[in-house]
């Protein structure tokens, strides 16, 4: 099944706070599909309050959070936040989860980072939790990191399902996605705790078929169904293509040939950015295209072209 085309903006900075609702209304209307809120402990707003009030400034924009740290709060409590958010705003709510992974929150904060593994294995038992509570039914569960005893959930969501999206960049979390989630975002691999070069390797054409055949493997009979999602870092308009991939190339860790075909960076003409992720639904099935704030005024053309399609 071919996915339409659909755009976010990430907008979680504090130097949008006084101006959110007005944030919110252009990126409605712009045509993007979602406004998405990260979840550090750094410059930003929390994300479940922002994006409720996102929400009630617009009436059609969907919201997400890109991600949840699941180690950050308890799956019973996520899945109440969700729920109701997903309520109040008429059903326009998606819950993207990830496992954790920005060294500084833990740091700052002094909640352990437990190994990959061990952060992986708990999101998902809350992930199975979290489907639960939001389908309604008494949830029980025993498992090595959580135990829940016949409660349900409420309220009732509008959506059903509400879309879950899991983010991650290797095998285990990519897999993990592939047998639970609704939407698959698609990031660098980020062992190291920050975003840098380290994690080009995991940013590259190959890098990313190799991860399309990890949750291949693991969706089995559900693969057609899951909706792809990538992270773009880097946007620009450019008449020069080929320049701009020689700046982008260090920063990402990468050579210019793959930095102008990994899914994780976009630029070119307006014409060559709408080849460029055509190509990318082509060849990898991404059709949720994430941008930064400071590119929606350049990639509104983009979006006015695909959005839908």
């Amino acid at each position: 099944m071919t996915n339409p085309f659909r755009f976010s903006i990430q907008a979680s900075g504090a130097p949008l706070v006084t101006d959110w609702a007005e944030v919110a209304r252009k990126v409605e209307g712009l045509g993007y599909s979602t406004l998405t809120v990260a979840d550090h402990f750094d410059g930003q707003l929390a994300p479940i309050p922002a994006l409720m009030a996102a929400a009630d400034a617009t009436t059609s924009l969907r919201v997400a959070s890109l991600v949840l740290c699941n180690d950050y709060r308890h799956p019973v409590i996520a899945a109440k936040e969700a729920a109701t958010i997903d309520l109040l705003s008429g059903g326009r709510f998606e819950l993207g989860l990830g496992a954790g992974w920005m060294t500084a929150d833990y740091e700052a904060s002094g909640i352990a980072l437990d190994p990959a593994g061990e952060r992986i294995a708990r999101l998902e038992e809350s992930v199975q939790i979290i489907k639960s509570l939001l389908a309604g039914d008494p949830t029980n569960f025993d498992g090595e990191h959580y135990r829940i005893t016949n409660l349900v959930g409420t309220p009732a969501p509008v959506q059903q399902p509400v879309p879950i999206m899991l983010a991650g960049g290797r095998r285990k979390v990519l897999s993990l996605a592939g047998r639970h989630a609704n939407i698959v975002a698609l990031n660098p691999g980020l062992a190291a705790g920050v975003i840098d070069a380290r994690a080009g390797a995991t940013a590259t054409p190959d890098a990313t078929d190799e991860k399309i055949g990890w949750i291949r493997d693991a969706a089995g009979d559900r693969f057609d169904s899951l909706e792809f999602q990538t992270r773009v870092h880097i946007a620009m308009i450019t008449d020069d293509r080929q320049a701009a991939a020689e700046m982008l190339a260090p920063a990402l860790g990468v050579t210019p040939t793959d930095a102008l075909e990994s899914p994780h960076a976009l630029a070119g003409t307006v014409d060559e950015c709408i080849e460029t992720v055509q190509m990318w639904r082509e060849r990898w099935g991404i059709s949720y295209i994430g941008l930064s704030y400071d590119a929606i005024d350049a990639m509104a053309p983009v979006v006015a072209k695909l959005a839908g399609s």
